[in-house]
C-alpha cells in the first residue's frame, strides 16, 4: 500500500459544519472580525482546503454593546446620484451596529466567497437568539488567546 495517498481532502459537499455563540460584549471590532472570519471559513479546522468549503455557523450576541474606535468616523453615505436629491449620511455607531460588524467582515473576505459566507453570520443585538435548537458551542473571544504564550 502506498503511504503517500493518506491526506485527507473534504468532498465538495461538506456537510459537518458546528455553531458556534459568540457575546459581542467588551469586544473590538476589528479584533472580533478577523475571528470571525476564520471561523466563517473554516481555518481553524485540520481539514480545511482552499477549495472547498468547510465553513462553520456563528451566532454574535450583545451586538450593541460591542467596543469601536470612538475616534474613526463610521459613516454610512446614501448618495441617489439624481439632480435634487442631497447626500443622506448617517453615523453608523449610533444608529446601527450590526450594520459596522456585517461590513468590518464582508470587507475581510473575498468577493467570490463573501455572498455565501456571510450567510452563515447571525448578529443580535441582546441575548435572545433563535438557534437555540443547533446547540451553539459558546466561544470566549476575551480568553481565546490568554493560554497562549510567546517565547523568544
Amino acid at each position: 500500500m502506498n503511504s503517500l495517498n493518506k491526506t485527507f481532502l473534504p468532498t465538495k459537499n461538506y456537510k459537518n459544519r458546528n455553531w458556534y455563540l459568540i457575546d459581542c460584549n467588551g469586544q473590538t471590532l476589528g479584533r472580533l472580525a478577523t475571528i470571525l472570519t476564520g471561523l466563517l471559513k473554516g481555518t481553524n479546522k485540520s481539514q480545511y482546503h482552499p477549495s472547498v468549503d468547510t465553513g462553520d455557523y456563528v451566532v454574535l450576541i450583545n451586538a450593541d454593546s460591542i467596543v469601536l474606535n470612538q475616534t474613526a468616523k463610521h459613516y454610512l453615505v446614501s448618495h441617489p446620484g439624481r439632480p435634487g436629491h442631497s447626500l443622506k449620511i448617517r453615523n453608523v455607531i449610533d444608529s446601527l451596529p450590526q450594520l459596522a460588524i456585517e461590513r468590518a467582515v464582508k470587507r475581510m473576505l473575498s468577493q467570490t466567497e463573501a455572498k455565501k459566507l456571510m450567510r452563515r453570520l447571525k448578529i443580535y443585538n441582546d441575548e435572545n437568539h433563535l438557534h437555540q435548537a443547533q446547540n451553539p458551542i459558546k466561544i470566549d473571544v476575551l480568553n481565546l488567546y490568554s493560554s497562549l504564550q510567546i517565547s523568544q
